[in-house]
Parts: structure tokens; C-alpha cells; sequence
């Protein structure tokens, strides 16, 4: 066995499980607060990163140094998301909470094409050049050809991410809050949680984390279009579902098996087929296990 090949997929498939986790945690706090599947989150991922763009493309031109850019880029991605996060479930989920699941559904389909119809208009159709924001790091070179300085801030950006989250899950108030929310909406609400302003925090902190992503990956790859946040959406949905949907421990190790599993497949068997291998395994799994490896199977209540 080529183990040097062998250690450049596992690492390949490292940053892209990484990248798929964050986005996928998104999609499952968002299920298992109001049981609702947002699929315009993957288009706040496309929105932080051409947001990271504009801001980057200024702060450039004033003449600020590199790491200064990625920072100060990544921070107003964020806070533009998180804003267009909360104003997305004030304006098109909230008014729908008690309608048919349907209802909710075609609104989120609704306002993912409004988003990338937004950016088409604003923006470009194009694809645009994304500076590289990540300056080469001299521990890296032993390896810099298999696992670049990209690579490896964003695997520590996302673990520091998702560790910041997990503490923040298990240990605050609000934590605590939306722990309640997520199991009985009502008997919280009895208990005097504030349900909406939980599921607004939950939309928050989904739209920051999927706008890192599209910051880090965009300067990893590149470049961005309008439709980068479908494919990296439709992943992200797939990776919450592999690790059972609802599951914020189980959004982050669907995310990374998602991306190891791809990898690869890609190195062995052919890159031709990567999409057709992620949606196999997805089939695979809602038919054996349709909870997924971390979920656990509902129970109806009669």
C-alpha cells in the first residue's frame, strides 16, 4: 500500500469533513429545536463567503496585512449571516410555525432561490477569485505538499468551533434552554424558556458557523459562485442525516465521515463518481439505519 497517498485522502478528507460539519450543525440544531429543515442554509454559507470577498477586496486595498484580512473578514461574514440567520426565521419561518410541515418546507426552498437569485444580481453569475487569506506556516512545509497552512486552519478553526459549541450546549443557561426547547417545545415554554428567542440564538449560531465555512473554504479553494452553497448544502444535509439529524455530536461525526468516505472513494475508485458515492451511502443508510449512527429512533406518543 502507497501510505503516503493513503495519508494525503485521510488528510483531504479531514478538511473537507471539517468544512461539512460545521455547515451540517446548522441544519441539525435547526431540526431539533423546531423539527424544520432549512434548506436555505446552505446559501448563508455562500452568502458569508461573499461577503468574506467584498470585505477582504476593501481591506486589501487599504493596505492591511494578510492575517489581519482573513480576521476582520471572517468576523463581519459572520455577523452578516448571523443578521440575514435571524432575519430569515423572522421573515419566513416564524410567521409558518403552526402550519402544516409543508408550509415551512417551500418557504425555506423559497428563500434559498432568493438568495442565490440575490446574489446573481448583486454580484455576479461568474465565478470570482477569492484571495488566498492564509499565509504559508514554516511547520507545515515538512508536509505543506499533502496538508497545506489552509488546511490545517480550517480543521482547527472547525474543532475549536465545535468545542466552543458543545461547551456552550452543555453548560450555559441558554445552552440548557435550548436543550429543553429541542426535547418539549411547550412543557419549556410552560417553564418559562422563551421559545423564540431560542430558535432565534439557534439560527444565529447556525448562520455564523456556516459562514466560517465559506470564508475558510473559499480561501482554501479559491473562488466563489452563487451556487456553491447547494452542492456544500445538499452534502451538509446528508452528513446531519448520516449522523442522525437533530444530533449536534452527531452533525460533526456524520460531517467528517462524510468527507473521509469521499475522499476515499475518489482516490480509489474514481472522482468521477463523488456525488454518486455520497447520496449512495445516504440511501444506504436511511434504509438500515435511518436514524443515523448517533440518532436515536422517535418515539409517537398515543
Amino acid at each position: 500500500m502507497d501510505w503516503q497517498y493513503f495519508f494525503e485522502l485521510l488528510l483531504g478528507g479531514l478538511t473537507r469533513g471539517s468544512i461539512y460539519a460545521l455547515i451540517a450543525i446548522g441544519y441539525t440544531m435547526v431540526y431539533g429545536v423546531i423539527e424544520l429543515i432549512n434548506f436555505a442554509h446552505g446559501e448563508v454559507y455562500m452568502l458569508g463567503a461573499f461577503t468574506g470577498l467584498i470585505i477582504a477586496s476593501v481591506l486589501a486595498t487599504l493596505g492591511f496585512p494578510i492575517p489581519m484580512i482573513l480576521i476582520l473578514a471572517a468576523i463581519v461574514a459572520i455577523v452578516y449571516s448571523a443578521c440575514y440567520g435571524l432575519t430569515m426565521e423572522k421573515v419566513a419561518y416564524k410567521p409558518l410555525r403552526s402550519a402544516g410541515r409543508l408550509s415551512p418546507l417551500i418557504s425555506a426552498i423559497g428563500m434559498s432561490l432568493f438568495l442565490q437569485n440575490y446574489i446573481i444580481l448583486a454580484q455576479t453569475s461568474d465565478f470570482l477569485a477569492f484571495p488566498r487569506l492564509i499565509p504559508d506556516f514554516e511547520f507545515m512545509e515538512p508536509i505543506a505538499h499533502v496538508f497545506g497552512s489552509s488546511d490545517f486552519v480550517i480543521v482547527v478553526a472547525s474543532g475549536i468551533s465545535m468545542a466552543f459549541l458543545t461547551l456552550f450546549i452543555k453548560f450555559t443557561k441558554m445552552g440548557k434552554a435550548m436543550r429543553a426547547t429541542a426535547q418539549n417545545r411547550k412543557m419549556a415554554m410552560l417553564l418559562g424558556i422563551d421559545a423564540d428567542k431560542v430558535i432565534s440564538i439557534t439560527f444565529i449560531i447556525g448562520s455564523s458557523l456556516a459562514a466560517l465555512g465559506g470564508v475558510l473554504i473559499a480561501s482554501h479553494v479559491g473562488m466563489v459562485n452563487f451556487f456553491i452553497g447547494f452542492m456544500a448544502g445538499i452534502k451538509a444535509f446528508t452528513a446531519a442525516v448520516l449522523g442522525g439529524i437533530g444530533s449536534i455530536p452527531g452533525a460533526m461525526l456524520g460531517g467528517l465521515f462524510l468527507g473521509l468516505s469521499e475522499s476515499f472513494a475518489t482516490g480509489y475508485i474514481a472522482s468521477d463518481y463523488e456525488d454518486v458515492f455520497a447520496f449512495s451511502l445516504l440511501v444506504v443508510f436511511l434504509i438500515f439505519r435511518p436514524s443515523g449512527i448517533m440518532g436515536k429512533a422517535k418515539v409517537e406518543k398515543v
